[in-house]
């Protein structure tokens, strides 16, 4: 019995590479270099940039007393200055009108005209463009039973990196 499976394990021997073909082996390989891939990518970015400028800035509308306290004066005046009774009533418009029109006039001299100058702050909005450089992976050098080969890797490897190891027939 014995030299039967003496036997069997003779026959077999030489078809035990063979089984390992199907499977893959892992070691461990010695990192002798990383280089990272630098990638330069365009972003655009918005920017706000702001300067001084003079500028004129209308007034606001007034609540009208001045306009009106003149139409008053003016149609009284209108009025005492009319001899009949007719003239009388047309002095008074005339008067009123002539009156809120110079009432007006004088309380937008002293205003200092129909605006002021200003200094204010303008800004605006920009797109600019950056330019970024990120890292987009890494190229690893790393020796293996004294053999030296290169892999592009997306993360940065420690000292040393886990090889598959493939038996193919040649």
């Amino acid at each position: 019995m014995l030299r039967k499976n003496t036997l069997a394990a003779l026959l077999l021997a030489p078809l035990a590479p063979l089984a390992a073909l199907g499977e893959a082996r892992y070691e461990e390989a010695q990192v002798v270099d990383v280089e990272p891939i630098i990638e330069t990518v365009e972003r655009i970015e918005p920017e706000e940039r702001c300067w001084k400028e003079t500028v004129r800035v209308a007034r606001r509308a007034e609540d009208g007393t001045a306009p009106l306290f003149g139409a008053l004066i003016g149609g009284a005046l209108g009025n005492a200055v009319g001899h009949k009774k007719r003239n009388k009533q047309v002095g008074a418009v005339i008067g009123a009108v002539l009156g809120a029109n110079i009432a007006h006039g004088l309380a937008e001299e002293a205003r200092g005209g129909s605006g002021r100058v200003v200094r204010q702050e303008v800004c605006e909005t920009v797109e600019r463009i950056k330019h970024v450089e990120r890292v987009t992976g890494y190229m690893v050098t790393y020796r293996h039973r004294g053999d030296i080969y290169r892999a592009r890797m997306d993360q940065r490897p420690g000292d040393t990196i886990r090889v598959r190891l493939d038996v193919t027939p040649a």
